[in-house]
């Protein structure tokens, strides 16, 4: 039986790092015989420039047909100027909602060979293995009411509503605990109990699920001292749940403890395992069109999509494999060069992980 991955370029160098995640995908689908077949849409930028809108109706319906999808990037400058209900951001956040994915699952590993491309100590992150879960369909980002008025002083304020219902704060929590259960067994979870009330009925649902985990340490800690032990002491985190806004920044700042955010993919899931994939970095336009962009986190994005999604774990250890040999080999992309290795283009990181599988 066939499986159908659609794949969204997007924006910016979006296309330039999923032609290389493409590329691998077709060769471990030769080489164990998946049965996998790809199907391409539009959304974000691109897509409102050839439609109008940033998540069309085509790419819904082949979004909800796929088994998984792959995406690349969306936004950039040329779009800033838009009304914000039609920005290319307004699709990434469409088809989140549209399909339910609300689990975000955000990895930060560090590869033993760019311990110095870490901005701390090699002692600080050395053997980081980090898993944050972000809920990702609910909170500050999609809460009502939300826009800009006019207040009684004539004055214009912007306002948004940080909101979570039970049920959002649980189904995320099972998710969390059970990452944790085939991890280290250890949860932390991240609120500002102490301020927002949201949270406060966040680390409450947290409390109660925990119960039905007891092989799981679950602990609590605001959004500003995580920020703080993320930096100090990283490797004290197994496993780290937190709502959509928090998980948002926590999650970009592992990924620097790791040398570089463009090594690093990450999964939004549904409640039965349907995901969207992509690299946590974004458009990069500032490099768009250079061909130095590193390919490895949207590669390593297709590696989870087959764990998580396409039941091909063999296929993924061969991915991961493969990224660990080019990096044993020296060869970088300029975000992860270092003194005695080689720096290439995205074309020949691509062409690299090939040669490795």
């Amino acid at each position: 039986m066939s499986k159908n991955v659609l794949i969204l370029p997007g924006d910016g160098i979006g296309p330039e790092i999923v032609a290389q995640a493409e590329r691998v995908l077709a060769a471990v689908n030769e080489k164990f015989n998946l049965g996998i077949e790809t199907t391409k849409g539009l959304i974000g930028g691109s897509a409102i420039d050839a439609t109008g809108g940033p998540f069309p109706d085509e790419t819904m319906v082949k979004a909800k047909a796929a088994d998984a999808i792959l995406l690349g990037a969306v936004g950039g400058p040329k779009w800033d100027s838009l009304d914000m209900a039609i920005r290319p951001e307004k699709g990434l956040l469409a088809i989140r909602s549209q399909l339910n994915l609300f689990a975000n699952l955000r990895p930060a590993i560090l590869y033993p060979q760019l311990a110095d491309a870490s901005s701390l100590k090699p002692e600080l992150v050395s053997g980081l293995d980090l898993l944050i879960v972000r809920e990702l369909t609910g909170g500050i980002y999609f809460g009502q009411p939300r826009g800009i008025r006019v207040n009684d002083a004539g004055e214009r304020e912007g306002f948004n509503t940080y909101i979570y219902s039970e049920t959002e704060i649980r189904r995320i929590a099972h998710q969390a605990f059970q990452a944790a259960q085939k991890r280290g067994k250890k949860l932390c979870s991240v609120d500002k109990a102490n301020v927002l009330e949201a949270t406060v009925l966040w680390r409450e649902i947290m409390t109660e699920v925990g119960k039905e985990y007891p092989e799981v340490e679950l602990s609590h800690m605001y959004v500003d001292n995580a920020a703080m032990q993320l930096v100090r002491a990283p490797k004290q985190f197994d496993v780290m749940v937190t709502g959509n806004m928090f998980g948002d920044i926590l999650s970009d700042c592992a990924a620097m403890l790791t040398g570089s955010i463009g090594m690093l993919p990450s999964a939004s899931l549904d409640q039965n395992g349907k995901g969207m994939y992509e690299p946590i970095h974004g458009s990069a336009p500032d490099i768009t069109g250079k061909g130095i962009a590193n390919p490895l986190a949207t590669i390593l994005s297709v590696s989870m999509m087959l764990r998580y999604s396409l039941n091909s774990a063999e296929a993924a250890d061969c991915i991961e494999k493969a990224v660990g040999k080019v990096l044993d080999q020296g060869l970088r992309t300029a975000d992860i060069v270092s003194d005695g290795c080689q720096q290439i283009s995205t074309q020949a990181m691509g062409d690299a992980v090939l040669a490795a599988l």
